[in-house]
């Protein structure tokens, strides 16, 4: 997300099946000898794009005796072990305990999502880009994350903690609209509101270079409209959005109505469709009206067609009614609009690989995988989505907007590849240059 990237919140199989080692880009930028001058970068991650730990309590009940045997095998003193992510969990009686303690539910008394009962989850090394790198320390190789990134970061000069950051956070919770609680997602933005000021104030003053990817994305739009335009111009120099969802994504139906392995064979993407259709968040990531119009089929069986103004039958039709009230109170308004924040905003997006546009059900039903009609986008967000921005603030005479469109490069490569890196490398330089970015689409 990454819907994240991306997006797929949560999912036993995202580690695997997105994480490609690749050498770091080596920068051919001028480094920095003073890492002061330079201004202060935090990193936002996509959905699964760091670690996550939890704890259970005496009120958590096994569904399995292979649950209490063999998973976890490591926690600390206290009990915390590694929830997101463990290789490990790979093997299908442990997917289902993994599955069994992400799953999130919604209470419609309090109006917000909670943790299953007797599991405490939190977020490590806030601040830091250390649960960012890899998703799995044990299997760096496998399971590396931002460690490219973050890696050419340096090279300009950038250190840890002082003028480089990261902000992980539970992606399961999302946000949403005004009037209802959000307690971990407002939590964060709280949490994050708190980082980019604290960073300017070590840096000298000097104003943040915010840097996310896919799910992230939304999150910092929302929190720059949160907070006051003289804060923005205050605090935020610039936003790097790498791939984000702006308008949701086709491939959320499919981890709703089948579950997601993203081509993993070791997992049963059933095994995982409860955890993933509890997540708030992907609940978020769902179609946006404004970029897939009425007339516009995503989903279609033997006896029905669901547009992106059909989320709330089609998510009583695959057994999700659930869903239903929260997609309709929460989500509906959140997304109605985007909001222009009137700070530069840099899009970097991929184009140009195979995304699913229209999935085809049998009459076997939702339990089996449809077929896909495939269309443009970066392997996970359609192209539609991912320069929403482009259409939406056309009239927007006070938003700066840069759009980056990279030929090939999927969702989760954006991350790792040498072109992508060199790009959002380039655009670090030229902004720490204090060159204003100028309102245009460019291609490569």
């Amino acid at each position: 997300m990454g819907v994240s990237t991306v997006v797929s919140a949560a999912t036993v199989t995202m580690a695997i099946a997105t994480m490609v080692a690749v050498a770091p880009y080596a920068c051919r930028a001028t480094v920095h000898d003073d890492h002061h001058q330079l201004y202060p970068v935090i990193l936002i991650p996509g959905a699964g794009g760091n670690q996550l730990e939890a704890r259970l309590t005496a009120e958590y009940k096994a569904t399995s005796w292979w649950c209490n045997r063999f998973y976890p095998l490591k926690k600390d003193e206290d009990g915390w072990f590694r929830l997101w992510f463990d290789i490990g969990v790979l093997l299908a009686p442990l997917t289902e305990c993994f599955a069994d303690r992400m799953t999130l539910y919604y209470d419609p008394e309090i109006d917000d999502y909670r943790n299953a009962p007797g599991v405490e989850t939190r977020v490590s090394h806030f601040g830091s880009t250390e649960s960012l790198l890899y998703l799995d320390p044990s299997f760096k190789h496998i399971s590396s994350y931002m460690e490219p990134l973050v890696e050419s970061i340096q090279q300009l000069g950038y250190k840890d903690t002082e003028n480089l950051f990261g902000a992980p956070y539970d992606f399961r919770y999302g946000l949403a609209s005004e009037g209802h609680p959000c307690d971990v997602g407002s939590t964060y933005l709280q949490n994050l509101k708190q980082l980019i000021e604290n960073a300017s104030n070590a840096n000298g003053g000097n104003p943040v270079i915010l840097v996310s990817h896919s799910l992230g994305g939304l999150f910092t739009l929302e929190l720059l409209n949160r907070n006051p335009l003289s804060w923005r111009k205050q605090y935020i120099k610039h936003f790097i959005a790498l791939s984000a969802p702006w308008g949701g994504t086709v491939n959320e139906m499919l981890t709703f109505a089948s579950g997601n392995s993203l081509g993993v064979p070791l997992v049963n993407p059933l095994l995982v469709r409860n955890e993933q259709r509890s997540s708030e968040s992907n609940l978020w990531l769902m179609p946006r009206r404004k970029q897939f119009p009425q007339e516009t089929p995503l989903v279609v069986t033997s006896d029905s067609t669901y547009s992106s103004f059909d989320i709330s039958r089609f998510l009583e039709d695959i057994g999700f009614e659930e869903g239903v009230h929260p997609y309709e109170t929460r989500i509906l308004p959140l997304v109605e609009e985007l909001v222009a924040p009137r700070v530069p905003i840099t899009c970097i997006v991929g184009n140009g690989v195979l995304t699913p546009e229209t999935l085809y059900y049998g009459e076997e039903g939702f339990d089996k995988q449809p077929e896909i009609v495939y269309g443009d986008g970066d392997g996970t967000v359609n192209i539609a989505s991912l320069l929403a921005l482009v259409d939406e603030w056309k009239d927007e005479k006070d938003q700066k907007l840069k759009v980056i469109e990279l030929a090939g490069i999927s969702h989760t490569s954006i991350l790792k590849d040498d072109k992508s890196i060199a790009r959002i490398i380039d655009e670090i330089v030229t902004i720490n240059s204090d060159i204003s970015s100028s309102s245009l689409v460019s291609s490569l």
